[in-house]
């Protein structure tokens, strides 16, 4: 957390500053302007009770037209959860730290209860397109984005997983998932080994649009945030050097471009294609 009495503009630059709060925001305000993700937590197991209850909470929020395509699969098999851990650290982009993991949750989209819902009512399902698949998934991503939230005010760490798409058929195995119900991401949850880090985000004025989308400046935002996150959180070590060699400054540009210059999840569409969604 950080201990900024300017927490979103210590996040955002100086362009937040119209929007700071002051000291009597409400808590929740202030805990999601500095929160961060937590890789390193004790060891305590959450309480099942503690759990479900944070699923409960998680599955309060918002959901395309009520249809509640989104289930959370608790991962309190400790042989599971290695054999996830241990699928999810193969590879150069790895994460090894999940191997310490104390509490893993695997949030899926189910477009395959809504097939069934036609299936006992006998009406036809006449949206076997690209939408099917992006609600389920959107409604997953709603319901993780919750329960981050409600854990972190219950003085939890979380870490969300994407790394789960990088094996979507071998985690699907593993979690005996049926035809269209896919995961979305992973979470870490847990007792904070450490307090977590307060990560900069891009300038307000290149994310946030009034009206009508527009990008003037971006490469100069770019450049700038660039180099405020470089000055005050550098990278501890440079992205693929072998292929890209070091770089005399390194920023957040040149690692996310880094990132990507890489093929990852390419074989993901047609992982949706098996299991039944038709992505017209």
């Amino acid at each position: 957390m950080s201990n900024s009495k300017t927490p979103l503009v210590d996040r955002f630059g100086p362009d937040a500053a119209d929007v700071e709060f002051g000291g009597d925001a409400p808590p929740l305000l202030r805990q999601l302007a500095a929160r961060g993700s937590v890789r390193k937590f004790r060891s305590d197991i959450i309480p099942d009770r503690t759990l479900r209850r944070l699923c409960a909470l998680a599955l309060c929020a918002p959901t395309k037209s009520d249809l509640q395509q989104r289930d959370i699969i608790i991962i309190d098999s400790p042989s599971l959860k290695s054999q996830i851990g241990a699928l999810l650290a193969d590879g150069p982009l790895g994460q090894k730290w999940l191997a310490g993991v104390p509490n893993l949750l695997i949030f899926c989209g189910n477009n395959r209860r809504q097939r069934r819902i036609h299936a006992l009512r006998d009406r036809h399902f006449a949206n076997d397109h690209l939408d099917a698949f992006f609600n389920a998934a959107v409604d997953a991503a709603i319901a993780l984005s919750a329960f981050v939230i409600a854990a972190e005010a219950e003085g939890l760490g979380v870490c969300p997983v994407s790394a789960v798409r990088n094996h979507s058929d071998a985690l699907s195995r593993l979690l005996k998932l049926p035809d269209h119900v896919f995961p979305v991401a992973g979470l870490a949850v847990g007792y904070p080994a450490e307090a977590p880090k307060l990560s900069m985000r891009l300038p307000l004025s290149v994310t946030v649009h009034h009206n009508a989308f527009l990008e003037d400046g971006l490469d100069d935002a770019i450049e700038a945030y660039d180099r405020r996150r470089e000055a005050a959180q550098p990278y501890a070590a440079q992205r693929y050097v072998r292929e890209f060699g070091l770089a005399d400054t390194y920023g957040w540009s040149e690692d996310k471009a880094r990132q990507y210059a890489r093929p990852e999840r390419a074989d993901f569409g047609a992982y949706a294609r098996r299991i039944g969604f038709r992505l017209d």
